[in-house]
Parts: C-alpha cells; sequence; structure tokens
C-alpha cells in the first residue's frame, strides 16, 4: 500500500500567510528528473489538476501529480525559515542520498 506525503502544519500556515487559496492556487510538489543526483523537487504555486492528489489544512492545499507520488511516498512537506533563508522542504524516506542544496535526490 502506498502512503501519501503528508504535509506538516508549518507548510500550511505559509501557505494562508502568503495567502495562496486566496489566489486559486495550491503548493505543487513535484519530482522531475535531473540535478546533481539524479531526481530535483520542483516546487511552485499552481492551480490543481484533476489527476492531482489534494492535501488540504488550513484551508489551503499541496497537489502531487500522479507520476511523481510514487516517489514522495510517506515523504513529510515541510517548511522551515533558517539563517539563509525559508523555504519548503521535503523529507523523503525513499532517498537514498541528496546534495546540499535539499532539492536533488537518488532512490
Amino acid at each position: 500500500m502506498q502512503l501519501p506525503p503528508k504535509v506538516t502544519e508549518r507548510a500550511f500556515a505559509r501557505l494562508a500567510e502568503i495567502g495562496a487559496a486566496d489566489q486559486g492556487k495550491a503548493l505543487r510538489v513535484a519530482v522531475e528528473g535531473g540535478g546533481c543526483s539524479g531526481f530535483q523537487y520542483e516546487i511552485a504555486l499552481d492551480a490543481p489538476q484533476s489527476d492531482d492528489l489534494v492535501l488540504e489544512g488550513q484551508g489551503e492545499k499541496v497537489v502531487v501529480d500522479e507520476v511523481s507520488l510514487p516517489f514522495l511516498e510517506n515523504a513529510v512537506i515541510d517548511f522551515t525559515e533558517e539563517l539563509i533563508g525559508a523555504r519548503f522542504v521535503i523529507e523523503n524516506p525513499n532517498a537514498t542520498s541528496s546534495c546540499g542544496c535539499g532539492t536533488s535526490f537518488s532512490m
């Protein structure tokens, strides 16, 4: 059984703070080939599509397309604020390694 990714309350709170739902947008998390480790995350505000998995919280949505879903099984989508900046991050138990930037990984 494939477990969908989870979204933290911090991530939903950040989406509410930037008013994503007010703009008719959701946070899209996708996996594409490329990056320095073989795969890379694409994270952007986008309109939900009919075949997306939709994760909802605090009136906001995070969407994942069906091709990316197996790569994000049981992952955690979070938002972090550090000295170097603030960003959405993915904690992916399926990744065997990742690069320092946190947007590229291998399986």
